[in-house]
């Protein structure tokens, strides 16, 4: 903290998306510098290229040499990469893979040394990220690694509802393997927290959806409810976490059922994000739940597509800053409250 805002994090993710550009979009909003310090960890060259590309005349980066030495009134940059980095708009490169993997770790380590208060990350290409450094099959594994003390969970977040994962990146043909009472319990316990910490709700209700058509129909369509979900349900239930299902997710989302609950654990993937993405027209958000800091990230992609175009909105990155600063607060809240400090974000301690 520089007085009494937020010192924000921020990766400049794959340089041939539009990573830079909803970041330049938002941070003319100065409407954020009343909550916060961003510093964007990335390449001064780069953001110029961008900001060229786009014809953003009216904004610009203060460049410093680390988070120490913010500028509390100003978009803040800290150069990780060569300068010799190039930018190719709307390709994914090796290029662009180790200049994203460069951001992250240098914020990384200043999340780690307290330097900074909170991340946000712009998105990265799963692809050409990977190397012998980061082995991962996204930002939440990757996070998991670092600052996880017993789990993590992805929860997307639009207007409408709060949805997390049981499992995230796993191939559907293994899908099943990975769904255990155990599994599903810690998730459920995640979110409990995280609901109670991070959102500020108190007793916040938990539907779990099923994973098979009809949520197996007694068993008839697959027995992971019966031998696995229910039982989860009913340990979550023994230590008063108020959790109710599972339901079929088609029917679940059909009859908007999702308006009587404070958030959903789906059992995968793309259960939980088709109906997420289809019922947000822009503006989701993706929170890493469970991990000892704040990370939040915009729920879209690098748009390789529409990079350099000016097409990008903001909505969804300016969201994710908002919402970083706000769950910080809450925690900060809580831990005065109850006099935690928070140190170990264990999600066992319910």
């Amino acid at each position: 903290m520089k007085g009494d805002k937020i010192v924000l994090g921020i990766t400049q993710g794959d340089i041939n998306g539009i990573g830079y550009e909803v970041i330049m979009k938002a941070l003319s909003d100065s409407r954020i510098y009343d909550y916060c310090i961003p510093v964007v960890y990335g390449s001064p060259k780069v953001a110029a290229y961008h900001r060229k590309a786009l014809n953003l005349e009216n904004f610009s980066f203060t460049t410093v040499r680390g988070a120490e030495e913010v500028n509390v009134k100003r978009a803040n940059i800290i150069n990780c990469t060569d300068d010799s980095v190039r930018v190719e708009l709307g390709k994914s490169t090796p290029v662009a893979g180790e200049a994203s993997y460069q951001a992250l770790e240098a914020a990384a380590q200043d999340l780690t040394q307290h330097k900074i208060d909170a991340l946000v990350t712009a998105p990265i290409n799963k692809s050409n990220i990977q190397s012998e450094k980061f082995q991962y099959p996204g930002h939440t594994e990757f996070f998991e690694s670092q600052f996880s003390s017993g789990g993590v969970l992805m929860l997307m977040i639009n207007e409408l509802f709060r949805i997390g994962v049981v499992t995230t990146h796993v191939p559907i043909n293994k899908i099943s393997e990975y769904i255990t009472k155990d599994s599903v319990l810690n998730k459920v316990r995640i979110l409990y927290r995280s609901l109670t910490i991070d959102f500020r709700i108190t007793n916040p209700r938990i539907a779990i959806l099923g994973l098979n058509p009809h949520a197996g129909d007694d068993g008839l369509i697959g027995e992971e409810e019966q031998k696995e979900i229910l039982p989860a349900i009913e340990a979550a239930r023994g230590e008063n976490i108020p959790v109710f299902g599972p339901f079929p997710g088609d029917g679940f989302f059909g009859a908007a059922m999702y308006t009587k609950f404070d958030a959903i654990l789906a059992m995968y993937h793309d259960q939980g994000l088709i109906p997420f993405k289809a019922l947000t027209a822009e503006g989701g958000l993706n929170f890493t739940a469970g991990l000892t800091i704040v990370r939040t990230s915009p729920a879209h992609g690098t748009a390789f597509d529409i990079a350099g175009k000016g097409e990008a909105s903001p909505d969804s990155f300016r969201k994710a800053i908002y919402m970083a600063c706000d769950i910080l607060k809450n925690r900060k809240e809580y831990a005065d409250i109850s006099g935690n400090p928070l140190k170990s974000y264990d999600v066992s301690e319910l």
